[in-house]
């Protein structure tokens, strides 16, 4: 409540004082500085007088004066003695005359000898004169005195004097001391009255005479005329201001004013509260058949005077309203909770679980939750199902016989979902009017969230399916690695975001290599379930052509950018950009594993000894920047030691920072030699993943082979056509050797028309290898970047059919290129073991 302010213009009852006292200061400083500048010129012509009698009477008498008046040159006697008393006695002249009024002496000695400016007369009689006049050097003060023979005869007279101008001169030096006085007299009174004018101000808010009046004219209207008590007592005990209200209440007497509040018509315990003077609020006592709410406060705080003041009100209606507010104040709270409490997660039987339990212990004693099946399987029900049985999902509280039942349906968007079914035991009318509306409003609530979890649960299997069905459903058939993988797609209704993009491939290469993939598509659901898929048939088809790690992760941030471009522009799952990959080619002949990566964590390589640690590769950008180059890293890795690629899913976590999730995974990494590549997994997941986990989560341990020496057999071949016979001798001769002379006519063919093709295009040395396997791998490598390519030979081609006759034998073929050129390789089946009948 803003305080009362005087209008604009009006002049305050504080600035009123405050002028009225300036009024008075003034003229009373102002006074009181004249007086005391009239004493001083008063005191400081008496002092002139006495000091000029004095200084006559002096001279008058002293001893030669006499003398020098009858001798013959009185001036030249008296006029030096003169001056020296004059300068002596600092006043303005000493003049000695004779009886006519020559002057003997002057301080002027032009004057000497002229008549004195005075009156003689009574002097001449042997009196004392002392006057104010206008001499010869201005206005003064004089004293004449006579100068008596030894008979007391008048012989002459001398008179000395003092000028006004030097008589104002001690008034005008204590002038600015006077003053100056008076200055600071003013000021300190006018500083006390701006002190007593603010003290006033603050007390009556600013406001003027008649605003005051009206104030406390309202004031005491209000005071007599509000639903409100007010008794004010002072420190002694006594009512000071009983106000209506209060009179009715307690049925004070028309004179309760100045009466000891102990003698009051009032009752204990409320009179001893009232005459202990004790702080009190909203504090009950029945007070003539009325509950009156008692508070109380001292008057003494922050300076006031002591005493209390009390307030009371009539609260005999109000409390039956609280009653019914406050009924009304727990089923909203109920509402509130519930809404808080039921429908936390997006999983179906969850929500219902969470309905039947914050029902049995908030609004009923027993609570149960049936739902149509589709609802179970997130289908959304039809009339067809409405013959179906219900299933019961959950059930709470306990139920005993007798007392009321409410049944609700769980509908939303107009479907019947299924029902909730709320008991109290006791008596049949337990269950009030309001209560209807609190549990249709409690399952209405809970049915949203039910069906939302419903179609979530929809959303949810069809993005498991289309993941499931991109992801690889079994590992392909290799040498170069022994593998184990585990694949966790997040819950959603479980905290997790639901399932996303995350995948791993195993991918053979030829010449016995694997190819290694993990990667990540940032987002859930479908969008992020398809941007997978398309990325890992990218990579599949990037791979078939061979390519090293780096330019693959070229070609697969090029691929990602145009998907970013082809994407509209409002589509809420538009964009890619963050994917990260990282691939490994590992050849199982050298121990040779090269690495790039796209934004992706670092892998892991646990040694053959147990200890892990990370494989520093050089960092690219996550896919679909654009602008920078990615670099491969070669690393040698030991036989029996493993490679472990992973999403950010196992190490990120909210509970914890992501290099603390880092550090966990070496420490769980590290440890026995012996664990399995499937021990392995399970343990990592075992310490790495929370309960509910917010991403997906992919790992892939590899445990890298190495092929044998007697499965490797290679020959350097001269460019020369001789040379093919001796290339063929040799190689039928370790196939014998291998027990695959079966195998040795097809293969001899496609050694003879590589080397020979070889041999059309380059100089160079030329390198035969062959790998006993899964298949049989024939390999010819020159220093030619020229690929052959297959075509069909027209029927009068002298050549061009030697690739065809590759194709028709090999199972597959192809090229790929090396940093010093190329290599053509070819694969043939190798001859499965004849199992013999039991």
């Amino acid at each position: 409540m803003s305080r009362p302010t005087a209008p604009k213009g009006a002049r305050t009852v504080a600035g009123q004082v405050f002028l009225l006292q300036i009024a008075i200061i003034v003229p009373l400083v102002a006074a009181a500085a004249a007086a005391l500048l009239l004493q001083a010129r008063t005191a400081s012509e008496r002092e002139a007088r006495n000091r000029s009698v004095a200084v006559a009477e002096t001279f008058a008498q002293a001893p030669g004066v006499e003398r020098a008046l009858h001798g013959p040159d009185p001036t030249a006697v008296l006029q030096p003695r003169a001056e020296a008393v004059r300068i002596a006695a600092e006043v303005d002249f000493v003049v000695v005359l004779n009886r006519a009024g020559i002057r003997y002496t002057h301080p002027k000695p032009d004057r000497i000898g002229k008549k004195f400016v005075g009156e003689l007369g009574p002097v001449r009689r042997g009196e004392t004169v002392t006057e104010q006049i206008v001499g010869t050097i201005g206005p003064l003060v004089q004293a004449t005195v006579p100068v008596k023979d030894s008979d007391g005869d008048v012989v002459g007279m001398v008179s000395a004097g003092v000028t006004l101008e030097h008589v104002a001169a001690p008034v005008r030096n204590e002038l600015p001391l006077l003053l100056g006085a008076a200055g600071v007299a003013l000021l300190l009174a006018t500083a006390g009255a701006a002190a007593v004018g603010r003290r006033l101000r603050r007390m009556t808010h600013g406001l003027g005479p008649t605003e005051m009046a009206r104030m406390y004219e309202h004031h005491d209207a209000v005071l007599h005329a509000v639903r409100e008590g007010v008794v004010i007592a002072s420190g002694s005990g006594r009512v000071l201001l009983a106000n209506d209200e209060a009179r009715r209440l307690l049925d004070l007497p028309p004179d309760a004013e100045g009466t000891p509040v102990s003698d009051l018509p009032v009752a204990s315990p409320l009179s001893t509260l009232l005459t202990s003077g004790s702080a009190a609020t909203d504090e009950v006592y029945e007070v003539g058949g009325r509950l009156v709410a008692v508070s109380q406060r001292p008057t003494d705080r922050e300076g006031g005077p002591p005493g209390t003041v009390t307030t009371l009100r009539d609260t005999t209606e109000l409390k039956a309203e609280t009653g019914r507010a406050e009924v009304a104040r727990g089923r909203l709270r109920l509402l509130h909770d519930a809404g808080s409490e039921v429908g936390t997660s997006l999983d179906v039987a969850r929500t219902c679980r969470e309905l039947a339990d914050f029902a049995a212990a908030r609004f009923a004693d027993h609570a149960t939750v049936d739902l149509r099946p589709a609802v179970l399987r997130g289908e959304e029900p039809t009339a067809a199902d409405g013959d179906v049985p219900m299933e019961r999902v959950a059930e709470s509280g306990r139920a005993e016989g007798g007392g009321a039942q409410i049944t609700v349906p769980l509908q939303a968007r107009g479907v019947i979902l299924g029902e909730a079914v709320f008991r109290r035991s006791g008596h049949p009318a337990s269950f009030e009017e309001e209560d209807l509306s609190i549990a249709e409003e409690l399952v209405t609530r809970a049915a949203v969230s039910i069906d939302n979890a419903r179609r979530y649960t929809r959303e949810h299997a069809m993005a498991v399916t289309l993941q499931e069905s991109l992801l690889p459903h079994s590992l392909p058939e290799q040498d170069a690695v022994e593998v184990a993988w585990r694949y966790l797609p997040a819950m959603a209704g479980r905290g997790g975001g639901g399932v996303g993009g995350d995948w791993f491939d195993i991918i053979p290469l030829p010449g016995a290599r694997v190819a290694l993939v993990v990667g990540d598509v940032v987002g859930h659901g479908l969008h992020a379930a398809a941007t997978m898929g398309r990325l890992r048939t990218a990579v599949h088809n990037f791979a078939s052509l061979d390519l090293p790690p780096d330019e693959l992760m070229w070609y697969l941030d090029e691929l990602v950018a145009r998907i970013d471009q082809d994407e509209p522009a409002d589509s809420p799952d538009a964009g890619v950009i963050g994917a990260t990959c990282v691939y490994a080619v590992y050849d199982p002949m050298s121990g040779v594993c090269s690495l790039a990566r796209a934004g992706h964590l670092h892998p892991v390589v646990v040694r053959p000894d147990g200890v892990a640690e990370f494989v520093e590769v050089p960092g690219g950008p996550p896919l679909g920047l654009g602008g920078m180059p990615f670099e491969t890293l070669d690393v040698v890795l030991e036989e029996g030691s493993r490679l472990v690629l992973y999403t950010d899913g196992l190490v990120e976590d909210r509970q914890r920072d992501i290099d603390v999730g880092l550090s966990l995974l070496l420490a769980t990494l590290s440890g026995d030699p012996c664990r399995t590549s499937e021990e392995l997994c399970d343990d990592v997941l075992a310490d790495m993943l929370p309960e509910h986990p917010a991403d997906d989560v992919a790992i892939l341990v590899s445990r890298m082979r190495r092929l044998a020496p007697d499965q490797v057999a290679e020959w350097d071949v001269p460019p020369e056509p001789s040379a093919v016979a001796r290339v063929r001798a040799a190689v039928a001769a370790r196939l014998t050797e291998w027990g695959l002379a079966d195998e040795a006519f097809s293969t001899e063919l496609i050694l003879s028309e590589l080397v020979t093709n070889a041999m059309l295009y380059t100089s160079g040395q030329i390198k035969v290898r062959i790998i006993r396997a899964r298949a049989l791998i024939c390999e010819v490598s020159d220093d030619s970047l020229t690929s052959p390519h297959l075509r069909q030979a027209a029927s009068t081609d002298e050549g061009g059919r030697g690739l065809f006759l590759v194709a028709q034998v090999a199972d597959r073929w192809g090229t790929r290129y090396t940093p010093t050129g190329k290599v053509i390789w070819a694969e043939q089946p190798l001859p499965q073991p004849t199992r013999l009948p039991e």
